[in-house]
């Protein structure tokens, strides 16, 4: 008999709580049973679960006793909050919050980039931001056959990133515009429909922001290379959900667009899309509800004198590989 998990989902009833449910069923992670918590408001509420109503509970510091694997979804703050009392019980925090992802003693993990990180946990595993994991699935395989030097990476996300809230306010902007009725913004710092932002997260004082300066740290980290040149520009755009980056690559060693190629159809977590003569490419249209990460529009740096350069377009669920299926995919490796 399979060992089967006692799983509490933390932020059951948000945008990434609701995926992580759904993939834990999807994905038919053995669970024994399962917990649902949320804020009071939310509690005696049901979601279902294998065709079953699992009540919602209000989260306590009790709730974890006899939980196996907590799953949180939460906010940093309620993370950093329940860190000791879910580690206490004896069961494994994996955290998709920004609280503890640069900490020394938690492992920051995507199952398809550094796997063997997870044996030197504590009791909290970290899930990356979600631009970093989709960029690693379709970069670490190309790291690892060349020798990753500098990135150069501009992000194209989209309003689901905000929360339900975001992608309410992408909607509720189209509609207003189009029946010619003024806009205020809520979500986001300006208008999001038929426009774009280059700006997410606040902005720190060498001019990036917070979002920018996550993927060049989360790389380093989970890359193991302090040295990793990464210069990030994120912006915000009117899709509903995934997130698309246009990535510059430098490496150590020559790399031909082939080659790129044939190393990401091997890779694990990757859907290689280029075929520009079918008009073949990823886009988030396409990446939404997927696993994998679309990888194409890969060609040799004509900006350089050698071949150790390439350019590659990416797309990815941020909700799914950017979080939730991330976050069940370390549980499947713990």
């Amino acid at each position: 008999m399979a060992k089967e998990f006692t799983v509490a989902v933390a932020g059951a009833t948000g945008a990434v709580g609701v995926e992580m449910v759904k993939t834990l069923e999807k994905r038919n992670f053995p669970v024994k049973n399962l917990k649902l918590l949320a804020s009071a408001r939310s509690a005696g509420k049901t979601m279902k679960f294998k065709g079953e109503d699992v009540v919602i509970e209000e989260m306590t510091e009790n709730s974890f006793k006899g939980v196996d694997i907590a799953l949180f979804s939460a906010g940093g703050d309620i993370s950093k909050a329940y860190r000791k009392c879910v580690v206490d019980a004896g069961a494994v925090m994996i955290d998709n919050s920004s609280a503890f992802r640069m900490e020394d003693d938690v492992p920051l993990i995507v199952p398809e980039v550094n796997p063997e990180d997870i044996k030197w946990h504590k009791g909290v595993i970290a899930n990356p931001n979600c631009t970093t994991a989709i960029m690693l699935v379709a970069v670490a395989p190309l790291h690892r056959a060349k020798g990753l030097k500098r990135v150069v990476a501009s992000t194209y996300q989209a309003a689901s990133g905000a929360g339900a809230k975001g992608m309410a306010e992408l909607i509720e902007q189209t509609r207003q515009i189009l029946n010619g009725e003024p806009i205020e913004p809520k979500a986001f710092a300006h208008r999001i429909a038929f426009s774009l932002i280059p700006h997410i997260d606040s902005f720190m004082p060498n001019g990036y922001t917070k979002e920018e300066l996550k993927m060049l740290n989360e790389s380093r980290k989970m890359l193991h290379l302090p040295e990793l040149l990464l210069t990030c520009t994120s912006v915000r755009i009117p899709a509903m959900r995934a997130h698309s980056e246009s990535l510059n690559l430098e490496f150590e060693n020559e790399i031909t667009p082939e080659e790129a190629r044939a190393i990401l159809e091997a890779a694990p977590g990757v859907t290689v899309v280029d075929d520009p003569e079918k008009k073949l490419y990823p886009m988030p249209v396409d990446a939404t509800e997927k696993y994998d990460v679309l990888a194409g529009r890969i060609r040799q740096d004509i900006s350089r004198n050698d071949k150790r350069g390439l350019d590659i377009f990416v797309s990815g669920d941020q909700l799914l590989k950017g979080a939730a299926l991330n976050a069940v995919q370390i549980a499947e490796l713990l």
